[in-house]
């Protein structure tokens, strides 16, 4: 499961003509919808489209949606009411896994004039084209290309686990891996086009598998085959974690940052979610990570709340949390999902005592963070400056925390050594 707590807008400042339809690009969820969203501006920037922010009123809103928890559906349901409010006479389009899996509610949506599912959203510009829905400009607008420093790249689609409260196997479908060679040109079109760093990035990105390359083979063949200057991976399981693969991280252009799916520390939980490890599985994934990469953040998911969780089983879940000094816990409340497995478990637990579990563990997941990033104070470090807010810069270190500065200068995409103070 994958955070769904922030807002990505993918947007071009582009030369303003009346005849040119404005796009706005909105995203809720993960990391592949971002790469998605990315490879949506592209496409309608190459067709001369004019993109611009969701606030800008434009001609046509297009939300790309998730559908992992309750809450990314409200979500994606006021947003798709904001848009409708914010240019009544906009074209509304709802596109991805929420479509997926309730076609009807999304299209029943008051304001909502059009849906395409997964299979459909690679082809959302002719889509909309050969629909009536938008006529292509016949002089392309000029812009910038300026789409974000952080190039996400999807690389695998799919899940085969079928974990019993996750819902993105039925909406995503079975395992498939983009081909290497077309990986690796999309690699270094982002690094032409002035990127520093890639994220790779898919549902089940562990199981990457082309002609008998595997994860450890796509990561070798981008170190070497191309400049870019940072890789950095999305999420993996533990049990996808080898010494082999992390052998590979004494290339210094590898992100010091695994994302590790835990969701339980109870071993019984983890049985009942279907999870194909134990807690000392997970605990032994982790310290392979950290013999091998020096100040390495572990970043993590935890699932509070699930069907039958007993007290004694959260708090067994909290202290191993606790004992893992992760860099970032994203904590979620259970939420259960139609036609999977948990949904029909019995001993539902009450939403009040969700709530009390899930506040402890986001206090843990606060210390969790304020700990790991007083560990490198003082310290210099390698910084990527993506964008200015208010006057104050802001940027990722390769173990991902999060920098702030007031500079007169411009860092837009500068990666430099910064010391943390």
């Amino acid at each position: 499961m994958t955070s769904v707590k922030s807002r990505n807008i993918i947007f071009i400042q582009m030369v303003r003509s009346s005849e040119v339809p404005s796009i706005a690009l909105d995203t809720v969820g993960c990391k592949l919808n971002q790469a998605e969203s990315q490879l949506f501006a592209r496409q309608f920037a190459k067709a001369g489209y004019r993109l611009v922010t969701a606030d800008d009123g434009a001609d046509v809103y297009i939300l790309n949606t998730c559908t992992v928890t309750h809450v990314a559906d409200g979500k994606c349901r006021r947003l798709l009411n904001q848009a409708r409010r914010r240019n009544p006479n906009a074209l509304v389009v709802a596109v991805g896994c929420y479509v997926e899996r309730a076609r009807q509610d999304l299209a029943g949506l008051n304001g909502v004039d059009l849906v395409l599912d997964n299979s459909q959203k690679m082809n959302l510009v002719s889509l909309l084209e050969e629909s009536g829905h938008l006529v292509r400009p016949e002089s392309g607008s000029t812009t910038n290309a300026d789409f974000r420093t952080r190039a996400f790249v999807r690389v695998q689609d799919g899940c085969n686990n079928f974990c019993a409260y996750c819902i993105v196997p039925l909406v995503r479908g079975r395992e498939r891996s983009i081909p290497v060679d077309r990986i690796l040109a999309e690699v270094e079109q982002r690094v032409a086009g002035g990127d520093k760093e890639a994220v790779l990035t898919g549902t089940e990105i562990g199981a990457y598998s082309d002609e008998g390359i595997g994860l450890e083979g796509l990561l070798k063949r981008i170190l070497e085959e191309t400049e870019i200057a940072r890789l950095r991976l999305s999420s993996l399981q533990p049990q996808e974690i080898s010494a082999e693969l992390v052998g590979l991280w004494h290339d210094e252009r590898l992100c010091r940052h695994f994302h590790l799916s835990l969701q339980s520390g109870s071993n019984a939980v983890l049985e009942r979610m279907g999870r194909r490890y134990t807690a000392a599985d997970y605990k032994q994934a982790v310290d392979l990570i950290r013999e091998a990469v020096p100040g390495v953040a572990v970043t993590t998911d935890v699932i509070v709340g699930f069907p039958g969780e007993t007290e004694a089983e959260f708090q067994e879940s909290y202290n191993f949390a606790k004992q893992m000094q992760f860099a970032r816990i994203h904590v979620f409340p259970y939420s259960p999902r139609p036609e999977t497995k948990a949904a029909a478990m019995p001993d539902q637990v009450e939403d009040k005592v969700k709530r009390e579990r899930s506040r402890k563990m986001l206090a843990l997941g606060r210390a969790s963070v304020r700990n790991f990033r007083r560990k490198f104070m003082g310290k210099t470090v390698m910084v990527l400056w993506e964008k200015q807010t208010c006057g104050v810069w802001s940027g990722l270190t390769d173990n991902y925390i999060r920098l702030f500065t007031k500079s007169g200068r411009d860092l837009t995409n500068q990666l430099m050594p910064v010391k943390l103070v």
